[in-house]
This record gives structure tokens, sequence and C-alpha cells, in this order.
């Protein structure tokens, strides 16, 4: 690796982890089927207690929600990349859809502007899932 350009990263504290994280509002959640993976970009809201994701439904029976159903222990990933410098954070834990309660104002304080696609909004409903963190995982660029 004479020639290879590369970066030293070491982990992050623990407050760094969590700043970062109530900051954040985008990331990609890895689920499982077996052998069969898949990756969802999704928004998320974090408040230092509990990690919701906000996915969309439009059909009972999408790809999304089965492996939602079939997922015992997700991971999510967040980060930023430059570069100079670089960070990531890996939560995982088992995945659930949250049980709270929350109005339409909450929800827009929480999450970002959700993102339509080829949807009709009025086709669009959402659901809250909460990952329970188990493990957290933070690095970032060192000098």
């Amino acid at each position: 690796m004479d020639r290879v350009e590369y970066v030293y990263t070491g982990g992050m504290t623990e407050s760094d982890v969590d700043d970062r994280l109530r900051a954040g509002e985008h990331g990609v959640l890895g689920l499982a089927d077996g052998n069969d993976a898949y990756a969802i970009p999704l928004s998320y809201h974090y408040d230092g207690d509990r990690f919701l994701l906000r996915v969309s439904d439009h059909d009972d029976e999408s790809e999304k929600r089965r492996f939602l159903e079939t997922t015992d222990r997700a991971t999510f990933v967040c980060h930023e990349a430059s570069t100079s410098e670089s960070w990531s954070i890996h939560v995982r834990g088992p995945i659930r859809e949250w049980e709270g309660d929350a109005d339409e104002a909450t929800l827009n304080e929480w999450f970002p502007p959700f993102r339509l696609f080829d949807e009709t909004v009025q086709n669009v409903e959402f659901s809250l899932y909460e990952l329970r963190m188990e493990t957290v995982v933070g690095r970032e660029t060192i000098e």
C-alpha cells in the first residue's frame, strides 16, 4: 500500500457520537431475511433516549415491510465524508414498530420533509420504528 492514499480513523467519544446523532437526519437502514439483505435510506430522530425511524407505508405487502418483519437485529449507518474529514456511526439492535404516539406537528419537528419519489402524497402513510441501541460505534478521521 505504498501508493494508496489513506487517512487514519479512530473511535469517537460517547459525547461526539451523541452530538452527531442529535444533529443528523438521514442514514441507511440494513435489514435481512435469512441470506437476503435489504438496505434503505431513511430519516431518523434521536433525542438521547430513543432512536426512531420514519418508514413510509403504501403497501402492506411491500418488500420493505417484509424485511422489517423478518429482521431481528438491524443496523443503521449514518456518515459523512470528504477528502480530509469523515465520520460514521453504526447503530445496531432490535427494531420494532414504535408504540408511542406523535401528532403531525411533532413529526414535522422531529423529521425533515419527506422525499416523495413515484408516490402520490395522498397514498403515503408513515409508521415509526424504534431501533433499540444495543451497540453504537462511531469512528472519525484523526490527524
